[in-house]
């Protein structure tokens, strides 16, 4: 039995997507999801994407985290779900589709997507640091030079702390680039390790740069590419919210699936 696959990356974050629009695929396999997703001897990813059928939508997106465990929302991988609807004839340029946290709405435009994120209701402060939900729960922290930072050391800190050690969180380390960009590296739970790009992690480091006085849109520089961050600040919390940015085919190809015994 082999399994045909697709290969995407947004801004580097990049993810195995299954067409499982006739739900073939064994989504209760966690090792079979870590396989694919391992980098040495799978096809390598940062997560797994499911695009499914639903009756009140263009199309469902259920994404599992690379330890295979079913995961909250995932930005990126969001905006590449889109991109993936269009190719399989899904939609055209405009989408409305569920998620993790609940319905969402996506516009193509050329090479960009811009994706709308849920409301954020409030945003704490721990100390000098910050913590919000953007669709997952994110660890938010200003530093000086975020390029010297060991971002694997320090993000498991905050990720295995007392806090949030049972349920998790992703940590954000931030350096304020100008009045209106900042540069952001994200340790992502799930991944347990720093990717290249987080797209809940980008929006919730630009909506804590608007509470300290960034105008909207922020732009936000990451190791894996550039996205921006439109919102309009409702108090402590925001609404209209949009990550804006590019979402690429990387390749297809098909793997060999083992029958369990």
């Amino acid at each position: 039995m082999a399994l045909s696959f697709y290969k995407y990356q947004g801004t580097g974050n990049d993810f195995v997507m299954i067409d499982n629009r006739k739900l073939t695929f064994p989504a209760d396999d966690e090792q079979l999801i870590r396989n694919l997703c391992n980098r040495r001897t799978g096809i390598g990813a940062d997560g797994l994407i499911l695009l499914q059928n639903h009756d009140d939508y263009d199309f469902e997106m259920v994404y599992f985290n690379a330890d295979g465990r079913l995961g909250s929302m995932c930005g990126n991988g969001a905006r590449c779900t889109v991109r993936f609807a269009k190719q399989l004839g899904v939609i055209e340029d405009v989408a409305y589709f569920l998620a993790a946290d609940g319905e969402h709405q996506a516009t193509i435009e050329r090479e960009e997507i811009q994706l709308k994120m849920a409301d954020v209701v409030g945003v704490e402060r721990i100390e000098d640091d910050f913590y919000l939900n953007t669709g997952s729960p994110h660890y938010v922290r200003f530093v000086e030079n975020v390029d010297n930072l060991d971002v694997y050391a320090e993000g498991r800190l905050v990720r295995y702390s007392p806090r949030f050690n049972a349920v998790g969180t992703n940590v954000n380390f931030v350096q304020r680039l100008s009045d209106n960009s900042i540069y952001v590296r994200t340790y992502e739970r799930g991944v347990e390790d720093e990717t290249l790009s987080c797209g809940t992690g980008v929006t919730a480091c630009a909506l804590v740069a608007g509470l300290t006085g960034m105008q909207s849109p922020v732009s936000v520089k990451t190791p894996g590419g550039n996205l921006k961050v439109a919102f309009e600040q409702d108090g402590m919390g925001f609404r209209y919210i949009y990550l804006i940015g590019p979402a690429k085919l990387v390749f297809t190809g098909t793997v060999p699936l083992l029958e369990k015994v």
